[in-house]
């Protein structure tokens, strides 16, 4: 019989469980065999994590920001000293190949790395005062206590995005996981004991537990990644107290290719944008916008490589894509796909189960072509390997349906002309914009989206902007009567 580890929480710096013991169960997506079980917090637990953390950020503001960065370093090289341990973790809970959680790791480490150097620089900034003998300045100040709420799919390196830059500003933070993937991140507890007792606080649970900490008296501000319905009901649920939040959302990117395109590249990278971690990457393209001229021999080339992929056990080196996260994520790609091609859309290559997968929730590299615009591959986000070929008649087309979305968190091109990829990032509201080079994040570079793709951003000193709030300091270093003071009488009209 499988052993099956049973996790714990990190509160106040001790491992502890749930509130009654309550735990739920984690499944491995390729074998669908049980793995572990993680304590299901109760509000309790929840109001528990949040004075431990509100407690500790008395204390942890005031740390100096050279301290604050040798701390986040040391978590860093923690984190980075775990990362084979952590990697195979996240592929058994997750299903993603090995190789992109060894990725996922140094990804994870860089943020703290960044935070740690632009923390440690930036406080705020002084401004011309508009009388004489005056100083004024800006200096940006924690909000308290962070609610950290991340997805499956990233869970360490979007936790980071969260977590580096949330310490750095001088916040306690209570991270609660996915409920499809807690493990990992409940195992950075060991990387998280250098830093003071009750700075970082890990909950673990399903929607319950989320909601919990969400309507926390004690909690300041909410930084959530997922999607936009969730988004919805947690702006809904801030509203009554007026918390502060910091969503990343859904997205159905769009991918332009024109006629001067370099096909052969061009499909490599639209595979490589639309099939990594098996299509679960809110930013990955999932509606192909071809100029008609070249979509012939671009959807062959695509198809083409597609089928390359090794789809499988994502422990092998060899693999290229595991499995979707879940049953129920595998159900609701497969009625998309019937529900694609009941619009019209062809399916030309995958929508089955790889041969090979007698187990888990596998799909091959799924294959639409002849979509029309706004049909529902272009208008809801398919969160599995499903890509979405629109055959447009040029580039203006092209620049039009890629910008009628109600959403816009990234957007890609694939063009050797200057003026065609500058008119695009122009034209498509998009929270990031890339031309030629898909999927390519930069911490230094803010990371978002518009419209309904979210609200704030993370990455970049944005990205710490969004932990911390301005507060305007004006001092007068000579004490005088002001004479616009009362009484009125006294002045000239």
């Amino acid at each position: 019989m499988l052993d099956v580890k049973r996790h714990t929480m990190w509160i106040g710096h001790r491992d502890v469980e749930a509130e009654g013991g309550a735990t739920f169960e984690v499944e491995n997506p390729a074998t669908e065999a049980i793995i572990g079980t993680a304590p299901a917090a109760s509000a309790a637990d929840v109001a528990c994590a949040v004075e431990a953390a509100r407690k500790a950020q008395a204390h942890w503001r005031r740390v100096p920001a050279v301290e604050k960065a040798k701390l986040l370093h040391d978590v860093a090289s923690r984190i980075r000293g775990m990362g084979p341990e952590l990697a195979a973790m996240m592929t058994a809970e997750g299903g993603k190949p090995m190789i992109e959680n060894l990725d996922e790791i140094e990804w994870t480490t860089a943020a703290f790395d960044y935070y740690a150097e632009v923390g440690r620089a930036s406080r705020g900034n002084c401004i011309p005062p508009v009388f004489e003998h005056q100083v004024n300045f800006t200096i940006k100040e924690p909000f308290g206590v962070v609610a950290a709420i991340v997805p499956f799919n990233y869970p360490l390196l979007l936790m980071s995005w969260k977590l580096a830059p949330a310490l750095a500003a001088g916040n306690a933070v209570v991270l609660k996981p996915a409920e499809q993937t807690p493990l990992a991140t409940l195992a950075l507890a060991r990387a998280f004991d250098v830093l003071p007792e009750g700075v970082v606080q890990i909950v673990s649970g399903g929607a319950a537990t989320g909601e919990s900490l969400v309507t926390h008296p004690g909690i300041d501000l909410i930084a959530f990644t997922g999607s936009t319905a969730v988004g919805k009901r947690i702006m809904r649920l801030a509203s009554e107290s007026l918390k502060k939040i910091n969503l990343e959302t859904s997205g159905i990117d769009p991918f332009i290719v024109c006629e001067d395109a370099d096909l052969d590249v061009a499909a490599r990278a639209a595979v490589w944008a639309r099939f990594l971690n098996c299509g679960q990457v809110c930013t990955s393209a999932k509606r192909f916008y071809v100029v008609e001229s070249v979509a012939e021999d671009f959807v062959q080339r695509f198809v083409n490589a597609a089928r390359e992929i090794v789809v499988g056990d994502p422990s092998r080196q060899e693999t290229d894509m595991g499995p979707v996260i879940s049953r129920a994520a595998l159900e609701a790609v497969q009625e998309a796909i019937r529900t694609a091609v009941g619009e019209g859309a062809k399916l030309v290559a995958g929508g089955d189960r790889p041969a090979d997968c007698s187990c888990g929730y596998f799909l091959t590299p799924t294959v639409l072509d002849h979509v029309q615009h706004g049909s529902s591959p272009t208008r809801t986000e398919i969160f599995g390997p499903v890509a979405a070929i629109v055959r447009v008649r040029d580039f203006e087309a092209a620049i039009a349906c890629a910008n009628d979305s109600d959403f816009g968190l990234g957007a890609n091109i694939y063009t050797k002309r200057l003026d065609y990829a500058l008119r695009a990032m122009e034209e498509i509201k998009a929270g990031t914009f890339w031309v030629n080079d898909p999927l390519t994040d930069n911490e230094a570079g803010p990371f978002g989206g518009m419209r309904q793709s979210g609200i704030g951003r993370e990455l970049g000193e944005e990205g710490l902007d969004a932990f911390r709030e301005p507060k305007h300091v004006h001092i007068d270093y000579v004490q005088e009567r002001k004479s616009y003071w009362f009484p009125y009488k006294n002045r000239a009209w």
